[in-house]
This record gives structure tokens, sequence and C-alpha cells, in this order.
């Protein structure tokens, strides 16, 4: 199930402190200094090896962009970053191509392309993947296995518990621990990403391209937009990590209009408001109870036996934003079993979504290093509990001190030790760039709220808000993907119609108890 891959990969999307990361900080604001490093190179080979076949690299003309490791120091060596142009089906290709920025940040391009199968995008045109550096198919991968390993167990500890974020800590200790003598971790960041992008097209010959970004990537997208916007004919943003605002009070806008919405397609569905009236109501009062009153339980996972899952409303907020949201079809009647004393639904759909180490998709070492640089640092927990409490007065106080999909991000960063960014990074981005600002009306995890926040700066932007979709609107429903199609082929006038035609999932309505 795509969901898995999904919610595993992406369910983390935010944070900070004032004191975590910031102590090597360039006290300026302003870029770093580079140094000069030899030109960038493009080495044709191999397509990389990827835990899983990869449809679009078949036929696909592969090789490495050999680029410094730290381009502000002048012996920090290089990394080789693994590139695919998958060709355009008419040759030669008509239009310029497009580049593709992926989420996480951690996902690699080049083993899961954010390419809708049923809606191809090379018809005319070639499309490039490169893995960021720091992910799977760099030359200088990131994994930290050590964090799969504490999700897998985290799902029998209660959320918001000392002991569970003293476990996470550990873990990301020992991943830091085992990198660090190796690895200049602060080269792994958005600028050094956003050199790489330029030094990819360079390497290539090309003077303009197309940009595709999803999640992390937006953020990454709106910076390289900065430094390269000449090359940029257009530029699509699908769920939108605003660089200026991501922080841990940046999740909660996002899980409240997707609860919002969630809520209100039940209320409008008679069969739904009359199975599940109050929907809204009682989850945040199962949030309360379960927070004060967790339940225990087991469930089997299958390839891992039998698993303790613990339901606490830490958990119950968390299952909601990348879970339900991805499978909204069971968001009422999961709540109303847990509201009748019933923990088994939630807990064997989180079980399957948490419960198998080996699924980890992220790069932890180069998201961490991303979110403790750029994003920890610049936003105090007054401000994120400011957040918090706007969104969820409801709450109780202990889930609303940790923002969703990312607990305890703050302590894990004060180990994790790597240098405050420039102010600069998190400049706003202005530009008359063709964009499309896609959002999806159940993204959990970047709402469409972002998408209006960064469109207000872009003077040729196009929005469009894909009634069901969650994070991830290229893939599912179709819409996204043919409005992405579209707005390649006619930036100025894409075909957004289907906003106006695309059904809500239908909601599960169980008989009643």
């Amino acid at each position: 199930m795509r969901f898995v891959n999904q919610v595993t990969a992406i369910a983390f999307v935010s944070i900070l402190v004032s004191s975590a990361c910031g102590s090597n900080s360039d006290p300026s604001g302003s870029p770093p200094t580079t140094v000069a490093h030899p030109p960038a190179e493009f080495v044709e080979g191999p397509c990389a090896q990827t835990p899983n076949p990869v449809p679009l690299l078949e036929n696909a003309r592969c090789g490495e962009l050999v680029v410094p490791v730290n381009r502000t120091r002048e012996d920090s060596g290089s990394l080789r970053l693994a590139v695919a142009i998958v060709p355009s089906e008419t040759q030669p290709p008509a239009k310029a191509p497009i580049v593709f920025l992926m989420g996480g940040p951690g996902q690699d391009a080049v083993t899961d392309p954010p390419v809708n199968p049923d809606v191809p995008l090379n018809r005319d045109r070639d499309l490039i993947l490169m893995g960021q550096r720091g992910n799977i198919t760099s030359s200088s991968p990131l994994p930290c296995p050590e964090i799969f390993e504490f999700f897998a167990h985290r799902i029998g500890m209660a959320w918001n518990a000392e002991s569970t974020r003293d476990a996470y800590v550990e873990a990301v200790k020992g991943c830091h621990d085992r990198l660090a003598p190796t690895v200049d971790l602060s080269a792994f960041n958005s600028t050094e990403s956003t050199y790489d992008l330029i030094d990819l097209r360079k390497a290539l010959g090309l003077e303009k391209w197309n940009v595709f970004s999803h999640s992390y990537g937006t953020d990454l997208a709106l910076i390289y937009m900065r430094q390269d916007a000449d090359a940029i004919e257009s530029i699509v943003f699908d769920g939108v990590t605003p660089p200026s605002a991501g922080a841990l009070g940046w999740t909660w806008a996002s899980a409240r209009q997707a609860f919002d919405n969630m809520v209100k397609a039940c209320e409008d569905q008679p069969a739904c408001k009359e199975r599940y009236p109050d929907l809204g109501a009682t989850f945040i009062r199962l949030v309360n109870e379960l927070e004060a009153k967790p339940i225990t339980t087991t469930v089997n996972v299958a390839g891992v036996g039998e698993t303790k899952v613990v339901v606490d409303g830490g958990m119950l907020l968390n299952w909601f934003v990348p879970v339900a949201t991805h499978l909204p079809n069971e968001f009422p009647s999961t709540v109303d079993e847990l509201a009748h004393g019933n923990a088994q639904p939630i807990a064997s759909r989180w079980a399957e979504v948490w419960g198998h180490p080996e699924r980890g998709v992220l790069h932890w070492g180069l998201t961490l290093s991303i979110w403790c640089r750029e994003w920890i640092p610049f936003e105090t927990v007054e401000q994120s509990l400011q957040q918090a409490e706007q969104e969820f007065p409801g709450l109780p106080e202990s889930v609303r001190a940790q923002a969703p999909q990312l607990p305890f991000l703050r302590d894990a960063c004060e180990v994790w030790d790597v240098p405050k960014a420039p102010d600069s990074i998190r400049d706003i981005t202005v530009s008359d760039i063709p964009s499309l600002v896609l959002s999806g009306t159940y993204d959990g995890q970047t709402g469409a709220v972002w998408g209006d926040y960064i469109a207000k700066d872009l003077s040729q932007s196009i929005v469009a808000v894909v009634p069901g979709a969650a994070h991830g609107v290229y893939a599912e429903p179709p819409c996204g993907a043919e409005i992405i199609a579209s707005f390649f082929d006619n930036p100025e006038k894409p075909d957004t119609s289907c906003t106006d035609t695309t059904p809500l999932p239908a909601y599960d309505i169980l008989p009643p108890r």
C-alpha cells in the first residue's frame, strides 16, 4: 500500500529551540561565503542501485554529479550524487526538461520519483532525477537505523512520556556519534543542495528547465529560486513547506485545516452525520480522556508478531495527521470504535505503519541536519505553544507541548549538534516565475493554508486545491497529476477544472453497535 511508504517517509515535516542548535550561528545573518572549487562534473555511468525496481529508470541515461562536500572549505573533498535522465517519449525533446525535488528531507528522487504513472510528464520533454546529498543514492548516505528501531518500539510507549523522549534522544545520539567522526554533517543543508542543483543544470549544458517540488522539496525550491531564477521556466509546489515559516508551530495550522475539512465532510453526508454525530467533539474528547488514561493493547503485526500498542492522546492526534488523512474512509469509524472502547482498529493500523523498522525510507542524518540547522533555531518554545493553543485550544497541555509528527525534536537537535543557518535562509521568496501552488484539503502535514501563504509573493502563481487529497497531491486522486501535467504544458492557463468535480472519498459506515 502506497500510504505506508508515504506515512513512514513523509510523516515528519516541521520545528525549534532558542538554545538547541544555535551556538555556532553566523551573527551577520548573511549567506555563507563559498571558496573556489573545480567545476562540477557529470560522469555518465550505470543507474544507481535502488531498494525496489523503479520503472522510470529502465530507459534512463544515468550517471553521477561530482560536487564539493562543503563549498565554504577548500579541502572538503567531493560527493557523488546519483542522476537519472528519463528520456522524452518523442525525440528530440520539444520542451525544456523537468527536475524533481523530493520531500522529507531525506527522500530520494531516484529511488522514489514523484511521478504519477497514470499521468506521465515525459511525452515531449526529459525528466531529471537527482538524489539529494545525504540520501541513499549519494556517495555519502546518512541513514539512521537507530531511529527506525526506536519508532518500532515507540508504538508500545506513552507518546509524550519523558522515558519516550529519552529513548528518542538516545537513538538520535547513537546515529550522530556513528556518523559524525567521518561526515561533516553541517554540509548537508539546503544551501549546499541549491548549489548542487545549479551545478547539475550547468553540467548538463542546460540554460532552462522546469521544477517540480514536493513537501520539503518546496522549501528547497523556494531557496533555489532566489539563486537561479533566470534558469526556471516554470515551477510546481505540491504540499508547501515555506522556509520562512517552517517550525514546530507551523505544523498545527495544517493539522487543524485537515481536521476541520474531514469533520465537515462527515457532517455534509447524511449517512455519516447520522451514524457518527459530533465526530469532531468526540475526537477532541478522546484525546483528553486517553491522555489521562491510556489504553494498552496488543496486535499481531505481520512479520513481527504480537506487538504492544499504547493508545493515548498524543498517539491519537499523530494517528490522525499522517495516517487518517491518507486513509480518510476509516476516520469516523475508527474514532467511533475507540469511543466505544475498541482500540483494535487504530492499534492495528498504527502498528502496521510503524511496527516494521526495516520499512524506514528517510535518511534521517539529512533530515536532522536540515531541521536542526534551518528550522529549530528560528522559533521559540513560546511561539510554538501559541500556535498550538490557537489551533487546538481544547487539547490537553501535554499534547500541545509536542508538535504533530515531531515530538521532542528540540531535544534531538541538542545532540545532533549542527550550527544554525544564516538568517537569510528564512527570507521570503518573491518571484514572477510562472508557478502552480498545489494543495489537498485533507493534507494534515502541509495544508493549503501554506500554499496561500507563499502564493501572495509569487505574482504569476495559480493556486489549486484538490478535494480529499492528502500529502502528496501528485499521487492521488488523479486530479492533482492532471493539473501538474496541464500546467507544464501551459503555465499561463492550466486546466484546474477537476478541482470542481473530484468527489470526496466516501466514509466507511459500519453497522450500529
